[in-house]
């Protein structure tokens, strides 16, 4: 401190002070040395400290603005300790990110701010996924050719088809996927602080269509496919990625136990077990399993993590079984205040029930009797589920197309039980017209955009 204000002291000396006697002056010199970056704090009249908690309580929507005050401003914005002092001061905010899909396969990515309800489009993610295949190909004097040259060829240009989206330590992931004809081991990972993709280690193997997973702040990726000769070969596999250290480790494989049970040779060689989705629950990585045969899905139950012992188990058969799933057998399910939650598009194509896992009873309940989603069957993501700002939220596509985020409170359960059932027929119809007028009301549209035709693939929430 006493370096910042000996320069202080040497810029503005009693001399200039009698020179420049006029406070307007005086004002437009500082104003003029803090735009120039010539004044060593962020702002003239108070201590960095200060500054710091001032800009760490500030929306996090004007943070785009404010990065262009000053290259120290910038500096500011984009450090750590900004936002580890957000953190202790309780000032962090959700924001949603959704990825949709466009023509040929493209990716982009959207945020919505709740504070201010404002969309903001992600800078593009990049375009370059290099396979084995592209390596194997294109290796050798083509590469430093073209490295010599600064170029990319137009093959390097590809879509991440069947990539997966993860979310820790206050940045995004996407992984894998398919790059031409082989899955990719590549990783990349969108930093909301400095607004930028960067690509971090490489999982230790190729993968399209896995599931991923958070649990002690790191990043589980299990199952999906690889491509080889024969076709598609589901992957047991699973690692964990540290965001701390950036490296990612083997766990142990997944046993997939159920599929081992099949009655026949032919049924165990036509039927492949594949892991159909992955959610952290109560300390433990739950994943639901399924066989297929594409396009024929059959449920298996599926099975537990447990980091503690570095092992799996059977997953309960309440929970396996009863597990809702969506078209072509994957499983969603997100957690929400510690309940485990599920959307059952039921046999109605314009509607879905929302349900609740019971632990204790070891069975799936209908905590919300309807909700509207629209028959968008050609679709692949017809809804997406959100655990955001403590509520559960229901992602899809109205009558005009348009992308919606409904909200519904999980704590106001209605049509949860035929126990509820009244004795008397006035009562009962009393109750239904009540359960009606409720399901009504219990879903909120908080936020509403139109993407065109772009198809929803995945969300996820960052608290920073």
């Amino acid at each position: 401190m006493g370096q910042i204000f000996s320069l202080a002291s040497t810029r503005v000396g009693p001399t200039e002070c009698n020179e420049v006697p006029q406070c307007e002056t005086c004002k437009r010199q500082r104003m003029s040395s803090m735009i120039d970056g010539e004044n060593p704090r962020l702002i003239p009249t108070l201590p960095d400290e200060i500054s710091i908690q001032i800009l760490a309580r500030l929306p996090r929507i004007c943070y785009l603005n404010v990065k262009s005050v000053s290259r120290s401003w910038r500096n500011a914005i984009t450090s750590s300790e900004l936002f580890d002092l957000r953190k202790e001061l309780g000032t962090t905010e959700e924001w949603i990110y959704i990825l949709t899909k466009v023509e040929d396969d493209k990716l982009s990515w959207h945020a919505f701010d709740p504070l201010s309800r404002i969309w903001q489009r992600l800078p593009p993610m990049p375009d370059v996924a290099y396979g084995e295949e592209y390596k194997r190909v294109f290796s050798g004097l083509a590469d430093v050719i073209r490295a010599w040259l600064g170029r990319r060829c137009p093959l390097d240009r590809l879509p991440f088809c069947g990539c997966a989206i993860g979310a820790v330590d206050g940045c995004l992931y996407v992984l894998g996927g398919f790059s031409r004809a082989s899955a990719v081991k590549c990783v990349w990972r969108f930093d909301p602080v400095l607004n930028n993709w960067s690509e971090v280690e490489s999982m230790s193997v190729g993968r399209a269509y896995c599931k991923t997973g958070i649990l002690n702040n790191k990043l589980y990726v299990v199952g999906g496919v690889s491509r080889g000769r024969g076709g598609l070969t589901p992957l047991q596999s699973a690692e964990v990625f540290d965001p701390c250290t950036g490296i990612w480790s083997e766990i142990p494989s997944m046993p997939f136990s159920r599929a081992q049970m099949l009655p026949t040779a032919f049924l165990a060689d036509m039927l492949k077990p594949i892991a159909t989705g992955m959610t952290s629950y109560r300390g433990r990585l739950c994943v639901p399993q399924s066989l297929y045969s594409w396009p024929f899905f059959v449920d298996v139950g599926g099975e537990i993590y447990d980091p503690e012992k570095n092992s799996w188990l059977e997953m309960p058969s309440g929970m396996g079984d009863g597990w809702p799933a969506r078209q072509a057998g994957t499983k969603l399910s997100v957690v929400v205040d510690g309940e485990l939650y599920a959307l059952d598009p039921s046999s109605s194509l314009d509607s879905g029930k929302i349900k609740i896992y019971d632990h204790q009873d070891d069975a799936w309940k209908v905590v919300v009797g309807k909700v509207p989603i629209q028959d968008f069957t050609d679709s692949e993501s017809p809804y997406l589920l959100a655990g955001f700002l403590g509520k559960l939220h229901v992602i899809t596509k109205d009558a005009s197309h348009d992308v919606v985020v409904m909200q519904a409170d999980p704590n106001h359960q209605v049509g949860s039980s035929s126990s509820d059932t009244p004795s008397s027929a006035d009562s009962s119809q009393e109750q239904l017209d009540s359960l009606a007028e409720a399901e009504i009301d219990v879903w909120k549209i908080i936020a509403t955009r139109n993407f065109g035709s772009a198809e929803l693939v995945s969300c996820q929430v960052l608290d920073i």
